[in-house]
Protein backbone atom coordinates (compact mmCIF):
# COMPACT_ATOMS: atom_id res chain seq x y z
CA UNK A 1 0.00 0.00 0.00
CA UNK A 2 1.22 3.47 -0.75
CA UNK A 3 2.17 5.84 2.06
CA UNK A 4 -0.91 8.04 1.54
CA UNK A 5 -3.38 5.16 1.29
CA UNK A 6 -6.71 5.58 3.01
CA UNK A 7 -8.21 2.45 4.56
CA UNK A 8 -11.75 1.92 5.82
CA UNK A 9 -11.82 -0.61 8.66
CA UNK A 10 -15.44 -1.62 8.28
CA UNK A 11 -17.58 -4.31 6.73
CA UNK A 12 -20.48 -1.90 6.28
CA UNK A 13 -21.54 -1.49 2.65
CA UNK A 14 -23.20 1.83 3.60
CA UNK A 15 -19.96 3.26 4.99
CA UNK A 16 -18.11 2.17 1.86
CA UNK A 17 -20.69 3.92 -0.34
CA UNK A 18 -20.56 7.07 1.77
CA UNK A 19 -16.76 7.21 1.86
CA UNK A 20 -16.77 7.11 -1.95
CA UNK A 21 -18.48 10.51 -1.86
CA UNK A 22 -15.20 12.05 -0.67
CA UNK A 23 -13.54 11.18 -4.01
CA UNK A 24 -10.48 9.67 -2.30
CA UNK A 25 -9.10 6.28 -3.26
CA UNK A 26 -9.36 3.78 -0.42
CA UNK A 27 -9.29 0.12 0.40
CA UNK A 28 -11.39 -1.83 2.88
CA UNK A 29 -10.34 -4.20 5.64
CA UNK A 30 -12.65 -5.93 8.10
CA UNK A 31 -11.15 -6.24 11.57
CA UNK A 32 -12.90 -8.42 14.11
CA UNK A 33 -13.68 -6.11 17.03
CA UNK A 34 -16.11 -7.26 19.75
CA UNK A 35 -18.99 -4.82 20.16
CA UNK A 36 -19.68 -5.14 23.86
CA UNK A 37 -20.60 -2.19 26.04
CA UNK A 38 -18.90 -2.03 29.43
CA UNK A 39 -21.08 -1.81 32.51
CA UNK A 40 -21.88 1.85 33.30
CA UNK A 41 -20.17 3.01 30.07
CA UNK A 42 -21.82 6.15 28.71
CA UNK A 43 -23.21 5.74 25.17
CA UNK A 44 -20.94 8.45 23.73
CA UNK A 45 -17.88 6.83 25.32
CA UNK A 46 -18.94 3.42 24.05
CA UNK A 47 -19.40 4.43 20.41
CA UNK A 48 -16.11 6.36 20.38
CA UNK A 49 -14.24 3.44 21.96
CA UNK A 50 -15.59 1.08 19.29
CA UNK A 51 -14.66 3.42 16.44
CA UNK A 52 -11.14 3.81 17.81
CA UNK A 53 -10.79 0.06 18.41
CA UNK A 54 -11.80 -0.64 14.81
CA UNK A 55 -9.34 1.93 13.45
CA UNK A 56 -6.52 0.55 15.62
CA UNK A 57 -7.31 -3.04 14.60
CA UNK A 58 -7.36 -1.98 10.95
CA UNK A 59 -4.01 -0.24 11.36
CA UNK A 60 -2.42 -3.45 12.67
CA UNK A 61 -3.65 -5.16 9.50
CA UNK A 62 -2.24 -2.62 7.01
CA UNK A 63 0.61 -0.77 8.74
CA UNK A 64 1.26 2.57 10.38
CA UNK A 65 1.87 4.43 7.11
CA UNK A 66 -1.84 4.28 6.17
CA UNK A 67 -4.66 6.49 7.38
CA UNK A 68 -7.17 4.04 8.81
CA UNK A 69 -10.77 4.99 9.55
CA UNK A 70 -12.96 3.11 11.99
CA UNK A 71 -16.60 3.98 12.68
CA UNK A 72 -19.52 2.84 14.75
CA UNK A 73 -23.16 3.93 15.02
CA UNK A 74 -25.52 3.45 17.93
CA UNK A 75 -29.13 4.32 18.61
CA UNK A 76 -29.91 5.60 22.10
CA UNK A 77 -33.38 5.76 23.62
CA UNK A 78 -33.72 6.88 27.25
CA UNK A 79 -30.06 6.05 27.92
CA UNK A 80 -30.51 2.52 26.54
CA UNK A 81 -28.23 1.60 23.64
CA UNK A 82 -30.14 -0.22 20.91
CA UNK A 83 -27.70 -2.44 19.04
CA UNK A 84 -28.37 -4.52 15.94
CA UNK A 85 -31.37 -6.76 16.65
CA UNK A 86 -30.46 -10.27 17.80
CA UNK A 87 -33.70 -11.72 16.42
CA UNK A 88 -37.26 -10.80 15.54
CA UNK A 89 -38.39 -10.42 19.17
CA UNK A 90 -35.48 -8.07 19.90
CA UNK A 91 -36.32 -6.05 16.78
CA UNK A 92 -40.00 -5.75 17.80
CA UNK A 93 -38.95 -4.59 21.28
CA UNK A 94 -36.81 -1.84 19.74
CA UNK A 95 -39.44 -0.69 17.26
CA UNK A 96 -42.06 -0.47 20.01
CA UNK A 97 -39.67 1.72 22.02
CA UNK A 98 -38.95 4.02 19.07
CA UNK A 99 -42.59 4.21 17.96
CA UNK A 100 -44.02 7.69 18.49
CA UNK A 101 -40.86 8.93 20.19
CA UNK A 102 -37.62 10.78 19.55
CA UNK A 103 -34.31 8.99 19.92
CA UNK A 104 -30.67 9.91 19.50
CA UNK A 105 -28.30 8.42 16.93
CA UNK A 106 -24.55 8.75 17.41
CA UNK A 107 -21.80 7.91 14.97
CA UNK A 108 -18.17 8.09 15.98
CA UNK A 109 -15.41 8.11 13.38
CA UNK A 110 -11.80 7.54 14.37
CA UNK A 111 -8.65 7.96 12.31
CA UNK A 112 -5.32 6.37 13.12
CA UNK A 113 -2.03 7.02 11.35
CA UNK A 114 1.50 6.40 12.55
CA UNK A 115 0.67 6.54 16.24
CA UNK A 116 -1.56 9.60 15.88
CA UNK A 117 -5.24 9.14 16.75
CA UNK A 118 -8.25 11.41 16.32
CA UNK A 119 -11.92 10.75 16.95
CA UNK A 120 -15.07 12.75 16.21
CA UNK A 121 -18.65 12.25 17.34
CA UNK A 122 -21.63 13.28 15.27
CA UNK A 123 -25.31 12.67 15.78
CA UNK A 124 -28.93 13.55 15.37
CA UNK A 125 -32.27 13.42 17.12
CA UNK A 126 -34.68 11.31 15.06
CA UNK A 127 -38.44 11.29 15.62
CA UNK A 128 -40.63 8.37 14.59
CA UNK A 129 -44.35 8.32 13.95
CA UNK A 130 -46.47 5.89 15.97
CA UNK A 131 -45.99 2.53 14.29
CA UNK A 132 -48.64 -0.14 13.92
CA UNK A 133 -47.86 -3.77 14.66
CA UNK A 134 -48.42 -4.49 10.95
CA UNK A 135 -45.85 -1.83 9.93
CA UNK A 136 -43.32 -3.28 12.36
CA UNK A 137 -43.83 -6.80 11.02
CA UNK A 138 -43.78 -5.72 7.36
CA UNK A 139 -40.55 -3.78 7.80
CA UNK A 140 -38.85 -6.82 9.36
CA UNK A 141 -39.71 -8.87 6.28
CA UNK A 142 -37.78 -6.43 4.07
CA UNK A 143 -34.62 -7.72 5.84
CA UNK A 144 -33.36 -4.12 6.18
CA UNK A 145 -33.41 -4.10 10.01
CA UNK A 146 -31.23 -7.18 10.48
CA UNK A 147 -27.79 -5.52 10.40
CA UNK A 148 -28.64 -2.00 11.56
CA UNK A 149 -28.29 -0.33 14.93
CA UNK A 150 -31.71 0.28 16.41
CA UNK A 151 -33.23 -2.09 13.87
CA UNK A 152 -33.74 0.41 11.07
CA UNK A 153 -32.03 2.18 8.18
CA UNK A 154 -33.11 5.78 7.65
CA UNK A 155 -31.87 5.65 4.04
CA UNK A 156 -34.19 2.76 3.23
CA UNK A 157 -37.82 1.84 3.77
CA UNK A 158 -37.80 3.13 7.36
CA UNK A 159 -37.63 6.68 5.97
CA UNK A 160 -41.44 6.60 5.93
CA UNK A 161 -41.43 6.31 9.74
CA UNK A 162 -39.35 9.46 10.29
CA UNK A 163 -41.33 12.58 11.16
CA UNK A 164 -38.30 14.74 11.85
CA UNK A 165 -34.55 14.87 12.20
CA UNK A 166 -32.37 17.45 13.90
CA UNK A 167 -28.66 17.03 13.28
CA UNK A 168 -26.56 15.09 10.80
CA UNK A 169 -28.53 12.84 8.46
CA UNK A 170 -25.25 11.23 7.38
CA UNK A 171 -24.41 10.35 10.99
CA UNK A 172 -27.71 8.44 11.15
CA UNK A 173 -26.83 6.59 7.94
CA UNK A 174 -23.44 5.68 9.40
CA UNK A 175 -20.70 8.06 8.25
CA UNK A 176 -20.94 11.84 8.68
CA UNK A 177 -19.44 13.08 5.41
CA UNK A 178 -18.26 16.59 6.34
CA UNK A 179 -16.82 15.51 9.68
CA UNK A 180 -15.03 12.54 8.11
CA UNK A 181 -13.37 14.76 5.51
CA UNK A 182 -12.23 17.15 8.24
CA UNK A 183 -10.90 14.23 10.29
CA UNK A 184 -8.86 12.91 7.36
CA UNK A 185 -7.40 16.36 6.68
CA UNK A 186 -6.47 16.74 10.37
CA UNK A 187 -4.74 13.36 10.70
CA UNK A 188 -2.91 13.70 7.39
CA UNK A 189 -1.78 17.21 8.31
Amino acid sequence: MSVSELVLASGSPRRKELLQLLDRPFTVVQPDVPEQRFEQEAPADYVQRLALSKARAGATMVGAQCTVLGADTIVVFTDNVLEKPRDYADYVRMMRQLSGHTHHVMTAVAAVKGGQEECILSGAEVSFKALTEAEIEQYWHTKEPIDKAGGYGIQGRAAKFVTGIVGSYWAVVGLPIYETEQLIQTIEG
